[in-house]
C-alpha cells in the first residue's frame, strides 16, 4: 500500500482541488440521505400518533403532514442525486486524467530504456503493464476512493444519528460489525497474493498470444497451429485457474456482509419492538433504524469490492514501479549538439552481453574518415551487428572508446547523435501504415513526394511500389507482411537514403535482393558524397568498393585492408570467402 500511495501522491497533489470538492459532494449527498431518513421517522410517528404534537391532530391533518414529508423526501432525493452526479464528475473524471498521465509516463520510460531491458522483457508483458495494470490503478483512483470515502462518511453520519437516538439499540444493531471487519481483513490478505498470481499469468498469456500471432506464418508453414493451440490452452488454463481461485475468495464477501446486515435488521426489529412496547422508543425511531441499516448495507457490501480493487491496484503498482524504477544502462549524460562530420575512430573496443556472458567484440580498432566507406565482413555471430549498434549508441562498449569528430561518443546528446545517423538494421521493421508514411518517418523534416520517389529510385523499389493498386498510399500489414523480404529491405534502405545525415549504416541490407538489383543499388550508393558509410554484409559483392574493409572473426579483426589487398592474402578468410562465393555464382 505504501508503494501505491508513494507513487500516486504527486497526482493527488496535482488534482487536490477536484478531489476536495469530490469529498464535499459525497458529504452533502450523505447528509441529505440522513436528513431524509429523519423525515421518514417523523412521518411514522405522526401516522401512528406517537409524538405529543400528533396526538391532537385529525386524520386529515395527518395526511397533509405525511404528504408534505413525502414531497420533501422526493425533493431531497433529487438534490442528493445531483450531488452524486457531481461526485462522479470530479473523482471519476480525475481518475481518467491520472490514467492518461500514467500511460504517458510509462511510455516515456519505455522510450528511455535500452536494448538490454528489451532483451529481458517480452512485448506482451510490456503491453499488459501499460494497459491492464494502469487500468487497475485507475479503478483504485476512481471507484475505490469514491466509495471508500463514502463508506467512512456515511458510517460516521449514520452511527452518530443512531447513537443520538438510542445507544442501547445502536449497540445491538452494530454488534455484527467487528466480526465483519475481521473477516474482511483475513480475506483481503489472501486476495493480495491471488491478485499477484493472476496478473502474472495474464502477462504470460498476453505474451504468448502476441508472439504467436506475429509468427502465424511460421506456424502455418510448419503445420504447428494445432500444437500451439494446445500450448495456448495450457496457458489459458493456468490463467483461468488463477482467476477462479481469486473469484472463490471474492465470493465470500457479499454473502457474509448481507448475512450480517440481515442479522442487524432482525436485531433492530426485535429489540426495537420490545422497546416500543416498553415506551422507550417510538415506531418512527425503529423505522429510522431500519433505514439506517439499509443505508449501511451498500457501503459495507462494497467493502469487499473496494478491497479487491485496492489489492489489485497494489499488485499492479508494484509491477509498474518495477519498470519505472529501472535505470537504463545507457545514460544520456552528454549535452553536445555540435555539427557532426562523420570522422569515426574505434580504439580497442570490447563488448560483452552480460545477460548471456557472450564476448561479442574484442580489441576492435579502426579509423574512418568523413566521406569514406567501411565494409565489414564476417560469418554469422562474428560481432558485425554489435559494432553497428555501438556506432549508433544503442549500447555502450564494455571497454575501449569510440570517438566521433575528436570527441567521445558519450559526450553527444544521444537523440542528437542518432538524428545525425541513418541506420538500416538487419531485422527490417515496417509499421502498419502507408508506404509513404513509412518512408517519410525517417526524415527529420517534411518531405515531398518527389523526394520520396527519388530515394526509392536509388533503392530500386519505385517501380514495385507504383505497380501496387494505391502506389505510395498502399497500407502495409503488421511488420509489412504484404511485402516480400527484398521489398521490405529496399523500402528500409530508401527510408535511410531519404534522411540527410553525415553517417549511414547498412546492416546486411541487401541480403534478400537478387544480384542484378544489388548491382544497380551499389552504383547509386557509390555516388553518395561526403557521407560516411558503414556497410555490413556477408557478401563480398556488397563491400568490394569500400575504401577499407575489416574482416571479423569471433569478435576480433582478423584482416583489414582494401578488396585488392585482401585478395593478395590467399590463406586469409576474405580470400576464402571470395573464392567460395565466386564458385557459387559461376555454378548458378
Amino acid at each position: 500500500m505504501f508503494a501505491l500511495a508513494s507513487y500516486l501522491k504527486k497526482y493527488f497533489w496535482q488534482y487536490r482541488y477536484g478531489l476536495f470538492w469530490g469529498v464535499v459532494f459525497i458529504a452533502l449527498n450523505n447528509y441529505l440521505k440522513i436528513y431524509s431518513t429523519k423525515l421518514i421517522g417523523k412521518t411514522f410517528d405522526v401516522v401512528f400518533k406517537q409524538s405529543d404534537a400528533s396526538k391532537a391532530l385529525q386524520s386529515k391533518d395527518i395526511m397533509i403532514i405525511a404528504l408534505e414529508n413525502v414531497g420533501w423526501f422526493l425533493l431531497l432525493s433529487l438534490v442528493s442525486g445531483f450531488f452524486l452526479f457531481l461526485t462522479r464528475q470530479t473523482i471519476i473524471v480525475i481518475s481518467r486524467h491520472i490514467e492518461y498521465e500514467m500511460k504517458k509516463e510509462i511510455y516515456k520510460q519505455y522510450q528511455n530504456l535500452d536494448l538490454p531491458f528489451y532483451r529481458k522483457h517480452s512485448t506482451g508483458d510490456l503491453m499488459n503493464r501499460i494497459s491492464e495494470d494502469v487500468g487497475r490503478v485507475r479503478m483504485f483512483l476512481g471507484p475505490s476512493i469514491m466509495y471508500g470515502v463514502n463508506i467512512v462518511l456515511v458510517s460516521w453520519m449514520v452511527i452518530s444519528s443512531m447513537l443520538d437516538k438510542n445507544k442501547e439499540l445502536s449497540f445491538y444493531v452494530l454488534l455484527p460489525l467487528p466480526v465483519l471487519s475481521l473477516a474482511i481483513y483475513y480475506i483481503s490478505q489472501r486476495m493480495n497474493v491471488l491478485n499477484h498470481n493472476m496478473q502474472t499469468e495474464q502477462s504470460g498469456l498476453s505474451t504468448f498470444v502476441q508472439e504467436h500471432v506475429s509468427g502465424i506464418r511460421v506456424l502455418a508453414v510448419y503445420g504447428k497451429m494445432p500444437a500451439f493451440y494446445g500450448f495456448f490452452m495450457q496457458q489459458a488454463q493456468r490463467y483461468r485457474q488463477a482467476v477462479l481461485k481469486l473469484a472463490v475468495v471474492e465470493s465470500w464477501f457479499a454473502p457474509a456482509i448481507y448475512l450480517l446486515v440481515g442479522l442487524s435488521n432482525l436485531l433492530t426489529v426485535y429489540v426495537g419492538g420490545l422497546k416500543v412496547m416498553a415506551g422507550e422508543v417510538t415506531v418512527g425511531d425503529v423505522a429510522e433504524f431500519v433505514v439506517y441499516i439499509n443505508l449501511l448495507t451498500w457501503p459495507f457490501a462494497s467493502v469487499g469490492w473496494i478491497t479487491s480493487l485496492t489489492q489489485a491496484a497494489i499488485s499492479s503498482q508494484e509491477r509498474i514501479n518495477e519498470f519505472l524504477q529501472t535505470k537504463p544502462t545507457l545514460m544520456s549524460l552528454g549535452t553536445e549538439k555540435t555539427a557532426i562530420s562523420g570522422n569515426l575512430v574505434f580504439k580497442n573496443v570490447d563488448y560483452i552481453y552480460a545477460e548471456m556472458n557472450v564476448h561479442a567484440l574484442r580489441q576492435v580498432s579502426f579509423d574512418l574518415k568523413q566521406g569514406e566507406v567501411l565494409g565489414i565482413l564476417g560469418r554469422t555471430g562474428s560481432g558485425k551487428t554489435t559494432l553497428a549498434q555501438l556506432v549508433s549508441r544503442l549500447m555502450d562498449p564494455s571497454a575501449g572508446s569510440i570517438v566521433l569528430d575528436g570527441k567521445p561518443i558519450q559526450d553527444y546528446e544521444v537523440n542528437w547523435l542518432r538524428s545525425n545517423m541513418a541506420y538500416v538494421p538487419q531485422d527490417v521493421f515496417l509499421f502498419s501504415d502507408s508506404i509513404f508514411n513509412n518512408l517519410a518517418m525517417g526524415s527529420l523534416e517534411k518531405v515531398s513526394q518527389e523526394q520520396v520517389e527519388e530515394a526509392c529510385k536509388k533503392a530500386e523499389i519505385h517501380e514495385n511500389i507504383m505497380a501496387l493498386p494505391k502506389g505510395y498510399q498502399t497500407m502495409l500489414g503488421e511488420r509489412g507482411i504484404n511485402l516480400s523480404g527484398g521489398q521490405k529491405q529496399r523500402i528500409a534502405l530508401a527510408r535511410a537514403l531519404l534522411k540527410p545525415c553525415p553517417i549511414l549504416i547498412l546492416d546486411d541490407t541487401l541480403s534478400a535482393v537478387d544480384a542484378e538489383t544489388e548491382n544497380k543499388i551499389q552504383k547509386h550508393l557509390r555516388q553518395i558524397d561526403k557521407q560516411t558509410v558503414i556497410i555490413i554484409s556477408q557478401r563480398i559483392s556488397s563491400i568490394r568498393h569500400a575504401n577499407q574493409i575489416i574482416v571479423l572473426e569471433d569478435g576480433k579483426i582478423a584482416q583489414k585492408g582494401t578488396h585488392q589487398s585482401l585478395l593478395q592474402e590467399p590463406l586469409g578468410l576474405y580470400a576464402r570467402i571470395h573464392q567460395k562465393q565466386s564458385h557459387a555464382t559461376e555454378s548458378i
